[in-house]
């Protein structure tokens, strides 16, 4: 589990410069939260904290009862991994199996078990076939898939996603998204994804809505997708299945047609 407890942070010393302010948040294990937020809302700054990368000016972050510190960094981000936006900024090796490799490496796993775990991850992302592949070589969802990879190698309990669909095309985010839910049901990770797609967020368990480093909302995707107002106050839309169930229910003559309106919300809990 973990524990987000009055969580501050600012780029500055200015007060009025915070990027963080004052968070409270738990995650369960094996849940799947969606943090979202447009730009400027706090939420990469939030998933660097999470992993360490930025030091919390005020409060804590607790992993099943660790703090977060400096002296507990390396043990915790041995159950914490993350993908970032840009899957070039965090290719490592000169190809799909040396990138995959690096983590293992560097916690000194022996040489039969390393392959053994290079096979099985690379196969169930969809990226066996390309072990000798170079980086350049390959589509940002690939990379994205290699990076996933790696996390699982190294059996990180947390997986957090910081905008890692959002430079893909639409190939590469249904891949992505797929293999999310994967995750999720056949491996019980505890998935943190931090974007701007509502589409993505509405198959979490959870969406957590941060503006101006605050929690605006924090329930099920079905309910805050309802809430129009905090919506279009953090610069968010309705995913576009809902938008249609929205004008549905709010049309004098539509929403006499009740099972229109079930077959809506049918098809929106589905997708």
């Amino acid at each position: 589990m973990i524990e987000v407890k009055n969580l501050w942070y600012s780029y500055s010393s200015s007060d009025s410069d915070k990027a963080i302010n004052g968070i409270d948040l738990t995650i369960k294990d094996h849940e799947w939260v969606a943090i979202l937020g447009h730009n400027g809302s706090g939420k990469s700054t939030f998933s660097k904290l999470l992993v360490g990368l930025l030091a919390p000016t005020n409060g804590e972050i607790l992993y099943d009862g660790v703090k977060l510190t400096e002296k507990t960094v390396d043990d915790i981000r041995r159950k914490v991994g993350i993908v970032f936006q840009n899957p070039d900024n965090q290719f490592v090796g000169v190809n799909v199996k040396y990138d995959v490799a690096f983590g293992l490496e560097n916690r000194m796993i022996p040489r039969e078990e390393m392959q053994e775990l290079i096979l099985k991850w690379t196969k169930e992302v969809g990226m066996s076939e390309y072990l000798d592949r170079e980086p350049n070589t390959l589509s940002g969802g690939q990379k994205q898939r290699v990076a996933i990879a790696g996390i699982l190698a190294l059996n990180c309990d947390t997986i957090i996603l910081d905008e890692a669909t959002s430079m893909l095309d639409p190939d590469g985010v249904k891949d992505i998204t797929n293999l999310i839910v994967s995750l999720k049901e056949n491996y019980h990770k505890t998935i943190i994804t931090i974007t701007h797609d509502l589409d993505l967020a509405k198959l979490a368990d959870r969406v957590v809505v941060l503006k101006e480093g605050k929690v605006i909302a924090d329930d099920k995707p079905e309910v805050v997708f309802r809430e129009k107002n905090i919506l279009r106050s953090s610069n968010l839309d309705m995913p576009f299945d809902m938008r249609i169930y929205d004008t549905v229910v709010n049309d004098q003559e539509l929403c006499k047609n009740k099972r229109l309106e079930e077959a809506l919300w049918e098809y929106h809990l589905k997708k």
